[in-house]
């Protein structure tokens, strides 16, 4: 008995320290089983399968519509320089977008390969709105909440498979990031940071929450499949404002109007 107790023990000290370890390269940002190495691998594997498969994700040529990705690297740029991304040097932060009215969404994959569809850009009425999701998507792959959710949701082999290259893997893993519900509280930490991000610069650091007003005016009617399990519409609006009022943040620009003209340039 003595001597499993003591095989348990040394375990856990092994584990902890491993971890202790990893906390260490994560920033303080929690145990993750990954390295940040292995997140941009996975992030890479997941961008090449997504890349590479125009009738499942219709990409825009970024030479045919260069307007319009200039205008959203600038926006991302801001944030960047914001100075308050942990891995900003670290992540490639390489925006694409999918040519999807129907679908309100972006998400980002581990190592900042971020997905933006037309439908969200469309349905955003300002720049600063568009900054506030921009940053919310940011702060999931800054703070690491991918690899360390799907290691919740399939446990780690599958995670190893996709960095080993197997095609199964990889497409089972990219279906689930597309739509990844991450936990109330990554959602809550993602809109944190999203307020954090923008504080410094001269946007209203709150408009993340112009989405969800948008969503809440619409009585909920169009609202994204993979909002089901998140806090409340309600509470992550007034969330959005009082991190602000809390911060001292005091931009007030929009850029409504070349938002728009941004906006204008997309194919129909």
């Amino acid at each position: 008995m003595k001597k499993i107790n003591f095989l348990l023990i040394l375990i856990s000290s092994v584990f902890l320290t491993a971890c202790g370890m990893i906390n260490e390269n994560n920033k303080g940002k929690g145990v993750n089983l990954f390295t940040v190495d292995q997140d941009k691998e996975l992030g890479a594997q997941v961008a090449a399968e997504i890349d590479g498969n125009p009738n499942e994700y219709p990409l825009l040529d970024s030479m045919q519509y260069s307007d319009v990705y200039q205008y959203v690297y600038k926006v991302r740029n801001k944030i960047l320089n914001s100075g308050k991304v942990d891995f900003k040097d670290d992540f490639n932060w390489r925006l694409r977008i999918i040519h999807d009215d129907s679908t309100l969404n972006a998400f980002c994959t581990p190592g900042g390969y971020i997905y933006i569809y037309t439908g969200i850009l469309k349905f955003l009425e300002s720049e600063d709105e568009f900054a506030g999701v921009l940053g919310h998507e940011i702060g999931h792959a800054d703070m690491r909440h991918s690899t360390r959710q799907m290691t919740t949701m399939f446990g780690v082999q599958i995670l190893l498979d996709v960095l080993a290259g197997d095609r199964a893997a990889i497409k089972q893993v990219t279906g689930a990031l597309i739509g990844l519900k991450f936990s109330r509280k990554h959602e809550t930490q993602a809109d944190e940071k999203s307020v954090e991000y923008l504080c410094p610069t001269d946007y209203n650091a709150n408009a993340g929450a112009g989405f969800f007003e948008k969503i809440q005016a619409l009585g909920g009617s169009r609202t994204p499949e993979f909002l089901s399990t998140h806090p409340d519409p309600g509470d992550r609006i007034e969330h959005f404002h009082n991190a602000a009022i809390t911060s001292g943040c005091q931009g007030r620009n929009d850029y409504k109007t070349e938002y728009q003209q941004m906006i204008a340039k997309l194919p129909r």
